[in-house]
């Protein structure tokens, strides 16, 4: 029988290799696509007709259960979230409402409408702040130090919750910073490599970055979106 996955942030980076991953699999996937943004498919249209795109929020309750509702999907992994982290400290609040209460609206609409969907919620390691130990794990204590960790604190520990209180089979990946040709212009890789170009080409003379003493883990964005398969592909339920 052939498994259905909805995915949320279909447009993004990783939202993107997940579908193509996914279809390869033989899954049939539907994308979660706020209705402003339905135009902005570049990342997914060469998939064409192999993704079924469905109008909804997490900003509205009632839409993600209709769309839960609609697909019936066997996984759900939701990668939207307002995910610029100097964007999270000029817009603290918006930040919250998708990043933070968007998880819990998600959470609740499978609570209500598919109880035995395995969810994966893209948690990340601005989570953890400034930590007191390196190489993190997942028992390291959070302290985040912006408003985009905060979030994805609130989301991790209630993706927890709903874990433990209602039996769902829900876990959290925490990614470090993954890059691709797909990244977002505004993320340092891109940066880099766009203003190298345009200063080839003359249409620009510096790179101007900020903290240039920051130490982060890369990997690929295939790899990771491989690994959200495999924490749902687990047969026993997860523990952590």
């Amino acid at each position: 029988m052939t498994k259905r996955a909805l995915i949320t942030g279909l447009t993004g980076q990783d939202g993107s290799y997940l579908a193509e991953f996914l279809v390869e699999k033989g899954y049939e996937v539907f994308g979660l696509v706020r209705r402003s943004s339905s135009s902005n498919l570049q990342r997914v249209s060469h998939l064409g007709k192999k993704l079924h795109i469905l109008s909804g929020d997490l900003l509205d309750q009632s839409s993600l259960m209709d769309v839960i509702t609609e697909s019936q999907p066997d996984e759900i992994y939701n990668l939207a979230s307002q995910s610029y982290v100097p964007l999270s400290w000029t817009q603290p609040a918006l930040t919250a409402e998708y990043t933070a209460l968007g998880v819990s609206r998600l959470l609740e609409s499978i609570r209500r409408c598919k109880p035995d969907a395995r969810f994966y919620q893209a948690s990340s390691s601005e989570v953890f702040g400034q930590p007191d130990e390196s190489p993190q794990n997942e028992r390291t204590a959070f302290r985040p130090r912006n408003p985009y960790g905060v979030a994805k604190a609130y989301a991790h520990w209630m993706t927890i919750n709903y874990r433990s209180q209602y039996h769902l089979y829900a876990c959290c990946g925490i990614t470090y910073t993954h890059e691709s040709p797909r990244r977002g212009a505004e993320f340092v890789f891109r940066k880099i490599t766009r203003t190298a170009a345009m200063i080839k080409l003359g249409l620009a003379t510096e790179l101007k970055l900020g903290n240039i003493d920051a130490v982060r883990d890369w990997c690929y964005a295939k790899d990771v979106v491989k690994a959200m398969w495999l924490m749902l592909s687990k047969m026993s339920r997860m523990t952590m």
